[in-house]
């Protein structure tokens, strides 16, 4: 395995140990909460309703496109609450994490 480009060159033959990952990665970023919407993974199902939501969007729009008025309802219907549940759910996770590290969410530290 090669190391990466910010890692030693020593010691990355095959007999290494395994390294752990923490969350998050103060070693290679300057920012605390560099990729943490992909890294912690409790925020995935936030992620996927929000993309849900934008899909449905797009059929809401195509439904109304064609006329068909109780499709586009149903289809806005699922677009409102797949988008507010999952921008929620990001927004929970999000305050666990700066919770359990003492801050609020509107402290001014990292983005």
């Amino acid at each position: 395995m090669l190391p990466a480009p910010n890692e030693p060159t020593a010691g990355s033959g095959a007999g290494d140990a395994p390294r752990t990952h923490a969350f998050p990665d103060d070693t290679r970023t300057i920012r605390t909460h560099a990729g943490e919407s992909i890294e912690d993974a409790r925020n995935w199902p936030g992620i996927i309703l929000v993309a849900v939501g934008i899909v449905a969007m797009a059929l809401t729009l195509t439904a109304a496109g064609y006329g068909f008025a109780g499709w586009a309802v149903v289809a806005g219907i699922v677009s409102g609450v797949c988008i507010i549940a999952g921008v929620l759910v990001i927004v929970a996770e999000h305050r666990r994490i700066k919770a359990r590290e003492g801050k609020r969410l509107r402290d001014a530290a990292g983005h």
